[in-house]
Parts: C-alpha cells; sequence; structure tokens
C-alpha cells in the first residue's frame, strides 16, 4: 500500500472516529499552574485590561506538542488562534473571580498541600522547584488564589443549580434504556476438573441422565459444596450470576444456552470446565423507582455543566480585547450562524486539535499536506458537529422537550428522541450475521509435533511405516529425523509455516496413526517435514441462534445512531443555518499567503565594470534611479513609531 492510499485510509477512519462538539467540563486544576509563566515580560494581548503577555503565549504553545508541531502555514496559524482564544478564556475567568474572598491561609493550605504532594519538604527545594517552572514564591501564591477563587465559583455556580424534575427525570430514562438494563445471567451449575479425559466421562454421564449436581459435588474442583452452583443456594436454588462469573471462554458457551442445556468440555486457565444453564434470564429494563437515583445523580451533572458553558458563554460574549502585539494578533471569524448564535473559528480549530487521531495524522505526513487534508474532511466535519450542538437547545424548545444539560448533552438526548421507536428485526441480525460472520467462528486447532528430514525418501519412508504404535518422537529420532514439539496450534497464529498450517488444516489426506494422524510430506526450505497431529478441531462458526443476543444490542445501537443523526440533521436543516466555513478558510489561505516572505532579486554586482552606472543615469523607463513612482502608494519612510493597533473585539 503506497503513502497516499495508507493517508487516504486513516483519514477516513480519523473522520468518523472524531467527535465533534464539546460539552465543556471546568475543573480548575491547581497542579497546572505550573506549567504557567510569570505575567512580566512583553503585553501582547489585552483582556478586560487584564495584560496577556507574548512569553506566556508562547510558553503554552510549547507545552502542546500538537500546538508546538509548527509555527508557519495554515496550521501554524490555527495552532496561535487555539492558543490565544484558550489564553483569553482563562483570563476571563480570572478576571471574573478576583472578587470572590481567598485568605492567606488557604493559599497557605494549598502550598502545604502541593509540597508534601511533591516531597518539597525544605523552604530550599521548595524555591529550586519553582524556579525551575519560571515562577517566584508570591507568584505561585497569586496563581494559587487565583485557583482557589475559580474552584470557588464553580462550587457556586453548581450549588445554584435547580434540582432535576420528575418530567425531566422521566424523559431522560424514556431515552436511555440501555442505560438501566440488567445484564443477562444465567441459573446454573458447572463441574471444574484438571483432567480432559475425567471431563468428558463427567459429560457424558451428565447427558446419560446422571444427577448434576451429584457429580460436581462427588469431582469438581469448585463449589463441589454447593452442588457446582455457579450462585449461593437460596431456597432450594442457585442465585442467577452474570457472564463476569465465569472464564471468558466458559462464559461464552454458557450464555449460548438461552433455552438451556450442557455445554461442551470447555478448556480454560489449564481447568477444563462444564456448565449446565437451568435457566437463562435475558437482559430487562429496570423498573423506573429502581433506577431514578441514578437518573437524578446523571441529571445534576449535565446541570452543573450546563451552568458553567452558559457562565463562560457569558463572558466571553461581553469581553473587550485588545491585540498589542502584531505577531499575536489572530482572527477569529464567524465560522457558522444557527438559530441566532455565532460560532466562532477558534471552536472548529480546537475540535479538531483535542482529537487524539489528528496528533496521529501530524506524525505521519508534513504540515502542509495535512492542513490540505484536515481542511477537506475535519473541519467541516467538526463545523457541522458545532452548527448542531449550538442548535440544540432551540430544537428542543420548540419540541417542548424536557432536556437539560451542556449543548453537546441536548444534542445527544435529541438524537436518542429521534431514534426512540427504532427496532430490531430479524432480517437485519440475519444481514449483520451474514456480513459478519467471521466474528463467529472459533478457528482451526491441534496439537502438533514435527519430524524434520534431510532426504524426501526418508520422509516418506516413515510416513508410510509408522502407523501410530509407541512414542511418536522416539520412532521418528530413530528413522533420522529431528523432531520439534509445537505443542498447541491454531489456524492462523503464525506458529507454523504456511506450508506446514496448510498440511494441518487444509489438507485433505492426513493419515491415521494411533490416537492422531500423520500430515503428507511437506518440503520446507531444503529440508523435509512429517507432522503427527492429535486433538484436531476443525473450525467451527457459531449459529446466529448462538449469538443473536451478543448482536442484537450491537445492531440496535447502529440503527438508533442513523436514525438520531438524520432526525437531528433534518431538524437543523429547518433553521436554515449559514455555514462560511469555505470563505473562512479561502480568506486564510490568502492572509497566511500574504504573509509569507517575498522571494527577493539578487543583487547586482556592482564590482563589474559593465554594470556600473554612471552617477545621475536613469532606468530603461526613463525614471531617475531614486526616485518613487509618481503613482506610487507606498509613503515616505519616517522615524516615527509605528501607530497602535485599534482596540479589536473577538
Amino acid at each position: 500500500m503506497n503513502r497516499k492510499k495508507v493517508t487516504n485510509v486513516m483519514l477516513i477512519v480519523l473522520a468518523l472516529l472524531l467527535v465533534v462538539g464539546m460539552a465543556y467540563q471546568f475543573t480548575p486544576n491547581i497542579e497546572g499552574l505550573f506549567n504557567r509563566s510569570q505575567t512580566t515580560g512583553t503585553p501582547a494581548v489585552k483582556v478586560n485590561g487584564q495584560t496577556i503577555t507574548a512569553e506566556e503565549l508562547d510558553q503554552a504553545r510549547r507545552a502542546n506538542p500538537v500546538l508546538s508541531s509548527t509555527d508557519t502555514g495554515v496550521l501554524g496559524d490555527d495552532f496561535k488562534t487555539v492558543v490565544v482564544a484558550n489564553q483569553i478564556q482563562q483570563a476571563l475567568v480570572t478576571g471574573a473571580t478576583q472578587d470572590i474572598k481567598v485568605s492567606r491561609t488557604d493559599v497557605n493550605a494549598e502550598v502545604d498541600k502541593i509540597r508534601e504532594q511533591r516531597g518539597l519538604k525544605d523552604n530550599k527545594a521548595w524555591t529550586d522547584f519553582l524556579q525551575g517552572v519560571g515562577l517566584s514564591d508570591a507568584a505561585a501564591r497569586t496563581q494559587i488564589r487565583d485557583s482557589i477563587a475559580v474552584q470557588r465559583k464553580v462550587d457556586a455556580l453548581k450549588a445554584a443549580v435547580p434540582a432535576p424534575t420528575d418530567a425531566e427525570a422521566q424523559l431522560y430514562y424514556t431515552l436511555n434504556p440501555e442505560a438501566f438494563q440488567s445484564d443477562a445471567r444465567i441459573v446454573g451449575r458447572q463441574i471444574v476438573v484438571a483432567d480432559e479425559a475425567k471431563a468428558k466421562a463427567l459429560l457424558a454421564q451428565a447427558k446419560g441422565g446422571a444427577d448434576f449436581a451429584a457429580l460436581a459435588s462427588a469431582n469438581s474442583s469448585e463449589f463441589k459444596d454447593r452442588g457446582g452452583a455457579l450462585g449461593p443456594v437460596e431456597s432450594g436454588a442457585p442465585r442467577p450470576v452474570a457472564q463476569v462469573a465465569l472464564p471468558a471462554e466458559v462464559g461464552a458457551a454458557a450464555f449460548a444456552l438461552t433455552d438451556g442445556g450442557l455445554t461442551d468440555v470447555i478448556p480454560s486457565g489449564g481447568k477444563f470446565y462444564i456448565v449446565k444453564v437451568e435457566k437463562y434470564l435475558p437482559p430487562a429494563p429496570k423498573p423506573f423507582d429502581e433506577a431514578k437515583t441514578d437518573i437524578m445523580t446523571a441529571l445534576k451533572t449535565q446541570k452543573e455543566n450546563a451552568a458553567i458553558e452558559q457562565w463562560l458563554a457569558g463572558l466571553e460574549k461581553d469581553a473587550k480585547i485588545e491585540y498589542v502585539d502584531p505577531n499575536w494578533k489572530t482572527t477569529n471569524p464567524t465560522v457558522a450562524t444557527v438559530a441566532g448564535k455565532d460560532i466562532p473559528y477558534s471552536e472548529v480549530v480546537e475540535g479538531v486539535v483535542s482529537n487524539q487521531q489528528f496528533a496521529s495524522l501530524l506524525q505521519q505526513v508534513p504540515p502542509e499536506q495535512a492542513a490540505g487534508l484536515v481542511n477537506g474532511i475535519l473541519k467541516p466535519q467538526v463545523t457541522q458537529g458545532l452548527i448542531q450542538t449550538y442548535a440544540a437547545p432551540t430544537i428542543a424548545d420548540k419540541l417542548k422537550l424536557d432536556l437539560t444539560g451542556t449543548r453537546q448533552d441536548i444534542v445527544q438526548g435529541l438524537a436518542a428522541y429521534g431514534a426512540r421507536d427504532v427496532k430490531v428485526t430479524d432480517a437485519d441480525l440475519q444481514a449483520y450475521y451474514d456480513q459478519n460472520k467471521e466474528q463467529f467462528q472459533t478457528p482451526a486447532g491441534a496439537t502438533v509435533s514435527e519430524a524434520s528430514f534431510r532426504d524426501r525418501n526418508q520422509a516418506l519412508a516413515f510416513r508410510t511405516d509408522w502407523n501410530g504404535n509407541g512414542d511418536f518422537t522416539a520412532a521418528a529420532g530413530k528413522a533420522g529425523a529431528t523432531v520439534s514439539e509445537r505443542g498447541a496450534v491454531t489456524a492462523g497464529d503464525s506458529k507454523l509455516s504456511p506450508e506446514l498450517e496448510a498440511a494441518v488444516f487444509s489438507a485433505k489426506t492426513l493419515k491415521d496413526a494411533g490416537e492422531g494422524s500423520l500430515s503428507d510430506v511437506v518440503k520446507v526450505g531444503d529440508r523435509y517435514s512429517v507432522l503427527y497431529v492429535t486433538d484436531l478441531k476443525p473450525a467451527v462458526t457459531q449459529p446466529l441462534s448462538a449469538v443473536r443476543s451478543q448482536i442484537e444490542a450491537q445492531v440496535l445501537a447502529a440503527k438508533k445512531n442513523e436514525a438520531g443523526q438524520a432526525f437531528v440533521s433534518k431538524e437543523v436543516a429547518a433553521l436554515k443555518p449559514t455555514d462560511n466555513l469555505d470563505k473562512v478558510l479561502a480568506a486564510q489561505a490568502k492572509r497566511v499567503a500574504d504573509a509569507e516572505p517575498k522571494p527577493t532579486a539578487p543583487a547586482s554586482d556592482s564590482s563589474t565594470p559593465d554594470s556600473a552606472a554612471p552617477a545621475g543615469a536613469t532606468p530603461a523607463d526613463g525614471a531617475p534611479a531614486d526616485a518613487a513612482p509618481k503613482d506610487s502608494a507606498t509613503p515616505p519612510a519616517t522615524d516615527a513609531e509605528p501607530a497602535t493597533p485599534a482596540p479589536a473585539t473577538r
């Protein structure tokens, strides 16, 4: 696969995985303060009169591997936009909490906690640590004070949130049934032994009608005191258990018996299991009253996050932004408008930058190529997602739905509402099963020993003569072979070469030999091998009936996602949003190109006699060499300072 194809495949995956629209989760982190520099430095941006320095902005960019990967071209412009937008928001939050009282005692307690966590027991260790991150003790305490104030503001916002209503809770329960389903469970018993032959004999007895509980009590190494019951016995019957109570292979086999019955002997962890399923209990929804406590907790968190999101939006709406350093001036236009709300371009870039797949892309292709791919695939995806999240509250109000939370929570609720009547049919399950049948196949397996001969005739003679009597290793060694114990082998696990694997699992000419079989003679390099195969188990594909419950949830989720997205898209389209992304990207491309250094013509060599011009000579057009063209708009150079940029609003 060539590099271009790899890139295209990766971007398709990236586009599918990209989470568009971000629910804002604000949790101040005092430890993160030590990634910030002191506020002294070159003023770059003023936010409501509060200065952000160029040093702070540069450090914020360097601290992020993605943002520091390039500072040129379209991505460099994008990254600068994100850095400035994030620092502006941080300044707005800090400025909005300056009136919150934080005592010196509060700050000292936090300092003590940080010092204890970092093992900075003496003052010198503390001072050295602060110097290492570019902070004085006073600056660190100021930043800690600010962080405590922000946390108290957040706590106050959360405390003021009203409790969820019963109507909100009932709607949440209705739209999220899968969140309140009990797991499938079984009532059953098991027999666990260390010997496979014994397990097979016990299974034969159980199939013949022997009492399973009695067999377990007499033979099982686990739960024999309760007749092999998987769960504690209550009122004469075992308590139901979930699939996680059993080893993975055993659980898969047992929970496939939705009509009850006996599993085969299942090897797992060096032991052999037989499970008798007495009753299968499918997943079932919890009653609303049982789920209500969890619902109220989830809704309360959603409402708290929504309060913080709205507070931040208010700070940004009224902010006065002034760019002092032209090197850090950014352009943050409205990229889309929906329901009377403007979406800033910085949110699109943040949606791209915050995705881990984007970081992987930057490691695979150069920035200039990544920029084109991102502009063509990711930014349109993110923009459409943001349009949906900004439109969501208006749509919910129009539909009179008691949805709560951030914009992202509400758009998810709308999608669930649009998919509330989706059901899974037998045809849906059959189609999924047919398309993904390999997922339900247990590959072939066997235990293999290899006898390798120098001479083909020796190998042929050994295969003809040995009938399984006696030990394979001894017989092959006596015949002149080098014997290798390959052990347990599964088709496709690469333990055998392709030639040997085909001889075991694909060939139809295995020769019976005692308890196993001999393969044909196989040429491997310059030698000839004969394989002794025991415990050969063919590949088995589980029928749809055995995996129905396993895939039903997946198929339902996929159908609901498709229906939910279609519903939200239709409702958003009715609001007639405007998407200016193409214009914004075109303007950015022109701005970036204009800012690039222009190539200069090489200077003429004045030392060459032929190139020297006499004083007062004129160029070919007749104008004096030191005169500007009469129609030039370029003003003459002066010693005056450049004008201070006019305040800009974000």
